[in-house]
């Protein structure tokens, strides 16, 4: 853990020896937040973060070149670098709250005449100016979304939207074409929290992948996350926070609708696509089950949550931290 951050935690074995690629967003640099971010979370890994011109023309040609030089790993775009990062076919890849209509999302928000720069520059520019020409231009840009989309792409995806984002919203015209898309809690502008809650799971995901990585798998009854209340019971949201740091994590209930929404409000990204529906949980083949319910044979080693040995979420911390991930 990073003293001076809370929300930061190192990950030295995620995509180590691997190549990332950065798109920044409109006005951004290759100097802004999220790069640091990246560069913090997976220190092993090689962060390319290029300024990228004004013209979108020439920013995309430039990303070409770049995956053609450097073959990179995993490509991450944020909101006009998303769009960019749609469009850079044959890699994997996550697009965050992407401006898929990046010529109207200039026109709705203001964004001609003279723009300043949010981040430093290489180039040391500081200022720039939009015009209905450039504006004309993105436009023409963004009509190449999904214009080299095949069947294989559809696996090599993912789209990441902030609920509470109120300068871009293209989840439906994305979700259309990519089904691995959901929101996160979060505005247009990633912070801390939302990164490493929302992103960092996905960028684990697509790394074990890669890497023909198998995890320990833990399934959870989500009776046993739940209160009175219909809040999370106390050191739960922590407990998952670490658990999917080591091991794959699923979700079970018995009715769908009502467990989806609760995961979705507490638990986010981690749970999506994650929840197994089921009246039979003796039948659940994996490591370790936890459940509030009392469980006949399992084929996973059962922690019965409520007991004398698992009687919090804090004692399943304990108990999982001893076995370091097995």
């Amino acid at each position: 853990m990073i003293a001076e951050n809370p929300y930061i935690t190192q990950y030295p074995e995620l995509m180590a020896g691997k190549t990332v690629l950065y798109c920044h967003g409109f006005a951004s640099s290759g100097q802004s937040g999220t790069v640091a971010r990246l560069r913090e979370v997976m220190p092993q890994a090689k962060v390319i973060a290029p300024d990228l011109p004004i013209h979108p023309a020439e920013a995309i040609t430039l990303l070409r070149n770049i995956c053609q030089q450097e073959q990179p790993d995993l490509i991450i775009g944020t909101s006009m670098g998303g769009m960019y990062a749609e469009q850079l076919y044959g890699y994997d890849r996550i697009c965050v709250n992407p401006a898929m209509e990046m010529g109207e999302t200039m026109k709705s928000h203001g964004m001609t005449g003279t723009q300043q720069f949010q981040n430093p520059r290489q180039d040391g520019v500081q200022e720039f100016y939009v015009d209905k020409a450039l504006v004309k231009e993105y436009k023409d840009q963004s009509e190449q979304r999904f214009s080299g989309v095949t069947d294989d792409e559809l696996q090599h995806v993912y789209g990441l939207f902030g609920d509470q984002d109120t300068t871009v919203d293209t989840f439906d015209l994305f979700h259309d074409v990519y089904p691995q898309a959901t929101h996160f809690h979060g505005e247009h502008r990633m912070n801390d929290k939302s990164f490493m809650q929302s992103v960092v799971p996905v960028i684990r995901w697509i790394d074990d992948r890669q890497e023909h990585r198998e995890r320990p798998i833990i399934y959870i009854g989500i009776e046993s996350m739940i209160d009175g209340y219909q809040k999370p019971v106390a050191s739960v949201q922590k407990a998952i926070r670490l658990l999917i740091e080591h091991y794959q994590v699923y979700f079970v209930a018995e009715n769908e609708a009502t467990a989806k929404s609760w995961l979705e409000e507490y638990i986010g990204v981690p749970a999506w696509r994650h929840l197994v529906v089921t009246w039979r949980r003796d039948l659940l083949y994996g490591d370790y089950l936890i459940s509030k319910q009392k469980e006949g044979d399992t084929m996973a080693t059962l922690l019965e949550y409520g007991s004398d040995t698992f009687k919090t979420w804090d004692d399943i911390i304990e108990y999982f931290s001893r076995l370091g991930g097995q």
